[in-house]
């Protein structure tokens, strides 16, 4: 098969840092390794067209969703038609369920077999936005109806971002698991001044790196460490990254006296690399991930995960962690419980389950779902812009 152009559409996409930044990123990087031509679409505060490692990327100008601590989104719908026009797609791909599901339309007006990725389940975001669990469902179910109908495939990360399409039946969809980076993650960037920074030679250092948003509901790494200090267990966390819950959750750490530290966004990857392999636990309270990259990205680093039991995590970090009902009593019983394990044999666990997902892996599922093949050069992984 010739070279395809696959264009790609994302809104919703962290201006500096962030899971689906990341799987963007490394994709894009992938379908160029191959021999195709990837060009992303996203918003952005001013149009821009460049090109990059991971391809051409053209940003386009979009508003601030309110409230969300930097997410813009693409809404002039005449505009983005236009340039897909111009750019004639041999493939499309569309990482946004909701308001850039007009796209398949789009697309079969055009012909241009088109691909959504779910990187999230709608029942669970609606559900962490407050919806009661049974609208919750029935509001999925319709939407993913309309999603399954408008696009050739939908493409899943896991059997547990697949399960709310079997549910409706859904007969096109295709499991594609994301990656991490082995090579720029691993167990070597372990610090121990950097460990000393934050915590002592006594202390357990946990560590969360999550957008500090309502859907990823990182009060509950706040929860768990104030259980743990209740038990008498000598803890501190760590906290990087940034959101519109951020003051919000360092008012409550102040009245409680909770030993927290706020970094914000961590822009460095290696700093951030290193204070991943530094932790002794990473938390990902999110219910409602499909994947969890940055849960993942820890693993590689060498550190095991507790991880909500309402995502898809499980799957993820397999025995190498645990998983958690979402509450903070919950977490901290897993956390006693993986401590409770040789820090070597942890560590160890921790990088051979993260090594289960390769970039490589990934790339190649998702040119599957394409029907693409690669015509160059097998994809090496690295960083990406």
């Amino acid at each position: 098969m010739s070279s395809l152009r696959i264009v790609r559409l994302a809104n919703f996409v962290a201006p500096a840092s962030g899971g689906l930044r990341t799987a963007l990123g490394e994709l894009g990087k992938g379908y160029k390794a191959a021999g195709h031509q990837p060009v992303l679409i996203v918003a952005g505060d001013r149009a821009s067209d460049r090109e990059t490692e991971q391809g051409r990327v053209i940003t386009l100008p979009g508003p601030l969703l309110p409230g969300t601590g930097g997410y813009r989104v693409l809404t002039d719908k005449r505009g983005v038609a236009r340039l897909l026009e111009e750019l004639a797609p041999d493939r499309l791909e569309v990482s946004d369920r909701t308001t850039l599901r007009w796209t398949g339309k789009w697309a079969r007006r055009a012909r241009v077999p088109a691909v959504m990725v779910s990187h999230e389940t709608a029942d669970g975001v609606l559900r962490t936005w407050g919806l009661p669990e049974g609208a919750a469902r029935r509001a999925a179910d319709a939407l993913n109806v309309r999603t399954a109908h408008t696009y050739a495939r939908v493409v899943c990360t896991t059997e547990f971002a697949e399960r709310e399409f079997v549910r409706i039946g859904a007969r096109n969809v295709v499991r594609a698991p994301l990656g991490v980076d082995l090579v720029q993650r691993h167990p070597a960037l372990r610090d121990p001044g950097l460990r000393a920074r934050h915590a002592r030679v006594d202390e357990v250092l946990l560590v969360m790196c999550s957008r500090l948003s309502v859907e990823k509901r990182p009060g509950t790494a706040l929860d768990a460490l104030e259980a743990l200090v209740r038990r008498g267990r000598r803890a501190v966390l760590v906290v990087a990254g940034d959101g519109p819950l951020r003051p919000r959750l360092e008012q409550r750490a102040r009245e409680r006296a909770l030993p927290v530290t706020f970094l914000g966004h961590v822009a460095d990857r290696a700093s951030l690399g290193g204070l991943q392999a530094s932790a002794d636990v990473c938390l990902a309270p999110g219910p409602a991930e499909t994947f969890g990259l940055a849960a993942l990205e820890a693993m590689a680093c060498g550190t095991p995960v507790v991880a909500s039991a309402s995502s898809a995590l499980s799957e993820v970090i397999g025995s190498a962690g645990a998983v958690a009902a979402d509450h903070g009593g919950a977490f901290a019983d897993a956390v006693d419980m993986l401590l409770d394990r040789p820090v070597e044999e942890r560590r160890e666990a921790a990088r051979t389950r993260a090594e289960c997902f390769g970039w490589d892996t990934a790339v190649a599922a998702f040119l599957d779902a394409h029907d693409a093949v690669a015509s160059v050069q097998p994809f090496a992984p690295g960083g990406v812009t």
